[in-house]
């Protein structure tokens, strides 16, 4: 008959074995075959509507009632996807009624990014769509970060064809944001008689710098912008009415001019400029309180940037340094302890019970 201290004795053996067994199992297996390497994000609360909201029609994914969301998704911006879309849900008044369309790149793992979000967000209405980068990559000229040549960021430029025809409008956001406040009151920003996209305005921003002195040496080139009050605005918050898109042919304009730029260099920056010579001056103004942006700090160095005076309804961390990366290096900037709240990444030593 065994003594009390040989089951001890054994039940120490059991454990060690247990603990080796799942150290050789996390540290062998190759990335690419098992979740243990893939961010683990908490579940979000539940939201429901209040009792005001509109009920919708049958067909859900295309309800014109509904406040229809396009978000890019792909591995590392994944964690700040998770954040937006939680904010998104928090501060809906009728987060039941948002449905969420999100594009990834064709060679991405769709079946761990549905199962990501279906399992933090178990009701959220969301469709996926994978983008074939493959027609845009010719096109992407270098700019002066690595991380805005990412195909991805070119998908917004092919929304129209993407997603599905009946929705007639969408609100395209970035993945390094946050909302604080109701995303139906930005979706409803009135687009008046022929605007194609609405976005907040930035008339003080030095326009002419966005591209090359060739540009604006050349009449035939620099006559686009010829009676039009052309202004930067932000890609990364957009309403775009996706009929009036596709009526006018608008990702052929895009793509035209991507084709100069591979001939001659008349812009630096990444997506943005084909949009400014598409839309600028063309565009249905937005409250600049629906994107505090540039808090991830310039382009070269990062450096912490404050908010710009007046309200916050959305704030947005375009710029080189992104709030995750800072609070994981413990070197936040400020403004990152207002992003922090709606991380849902799951740390590796929070045992659950």
């Amino acid at each position: 008959m065994p003594k009390p201290h040989d089951h001890d004795h054994l039940h120490r053996h059991h454990l060690l074995l247990l603990l080796f067994l799942l150290i050789t199992a996390t540290n062998s297996a190759p990335a690419s075959a098992t979740t243990t390497n893939y961010q683990r994000f908490k579940e979000a609360p539940q939201f429901y509507n209040s009792p005001a909201c509109p009920s919708l029609d049958t067909n859900e994914m295309c309800s014109h009632q509904a406040v229809h969301v396009a978000m890019t998704l792909d591995a590392a911006y994944l964690r700040g996807s998770m954040a937006a879309i939680f904010s998104v849900l928090q501060h809906s008044s009728c987060p039941q009624n948002i449905r969420f369309h999100f594009i990834p790149s064709a060679t991405a793992n769709h079946h761990h990014l549905r199962l990501t979000i279906s399992r933090s967000f178990p009701s959220l209405k969301f469709q996926i769509y994978p983008y074939d980068s493959s027609k845009v990559s010719g096109l992407i000229s270098t700019s002066i970060r690595s991380a805005l040549d990412c195909p991805l960021n070119y998908a917004r430029n092919y929304l129209a064809n993407l997603l599905p025809p009946c929705l007639s409008r969408v609100v395209y956001l970035d993945s390094d944001l946050v909302l604080v406040d109701d995303i139906a009151k930005l979706a409803a920003t009135p687009l008046g008689d022929r605007s194609v996209l609405a976005a907040p305005e930035y008339c003080n921003a030095n326009f002419t710098s966005y591209f090359t002195p060739t540009f604006w040496s050349n009449p035939t080139l620099s006559l686009t912008f010829a009676g039009r009050k052309a202004c930067y605005f932000n890609t990364g918050v957009m309403v775009i009415d996706l009929q009036r898109w596709r009526q006018g042919d608008y990702t052929t304009k895009i793509i035209e001019w991507m084709e100069l730029q591979k001939r001659i260099r008349i812009y630096e920056l990444g997506s943005l400029p084909p949009f400014l010579l598409v839309f600028a001056g063309n565009i249905a103004p937005v409250d600049h309180r629906w994107n505090q942006h540039g808090l991830g700090g310039d382009n070269y160095r990062g450096l912490c940037r404050n908010l710009h005076p007046g309200p916050v309804s959305l704030l947005h961390w375009s710029g080189k340094g992104k709030p995750w990366v800072r609070l994981d290096a413990n070197r936040p900037c400020p403004l990152d302890a207002l992003w922090a709240p709606y991380d849902l990444l799951q740390t590796p030593f929070a045992l659950e019970s």
